[in-house]
């Protein structure tokens, strides 16, 4: 299988809030790349609904553990509906449609930072 994506994805649960025209969702994601991220929420969001983003990323500065809060703007290109124990819940894959390149930079970081970590080598900068 080829893989298509244009950067590399990990699993990652990050804090993440979504705000679209009706209502905000705090959820976390379950896999992220520079180019979108996974996550699973309570409520139907239709494909191509665009949301505002706000991701937290554990960052370091110096020796200092921070986190980073990343502002972007995203658009729903998957949603798969699920039941589990009764509960309906939906899988979004969001699509990061805009988004500043020091961000997309500091996911990258990330990413590459957590697949050195497993084992993985990436070769995306």
């Amino acid at each position: 299988m080829v893989e298509k994506r244009s950067y590399p994805r990990i699993e990652g649960i990050l804090p993440l809030k979504l705000s679209g025209s009706e209502s905000d969702i705090v959820t976390e994601t379950k896999n992220i790349s520079a180019s979108g991220a996974y996550c699973i929420v309570c409520e139907s969001v239709e494909p191509m609904t665009k949301l505002d983003m706000v991701l937290f990323m554990p960052a370091t500065k110096g020796s200092v553990k921070a986190v980073k809060k990343i502002c972007c703007k995203g658009v729903v290109i998957r949603s798969d509906r699920f039941e589990d124990n009764g509960r309906t819940s939906y899988c979004l894959g969001i699509y990061f449609s805009e988004i500043k390149e020091s961000d997309r930079k500091s996911i990258i970081t990330y990413v590459n930072s957590a697949l050195k970590e497993s084992g993985h080598i990436s070769n995306v900068f």
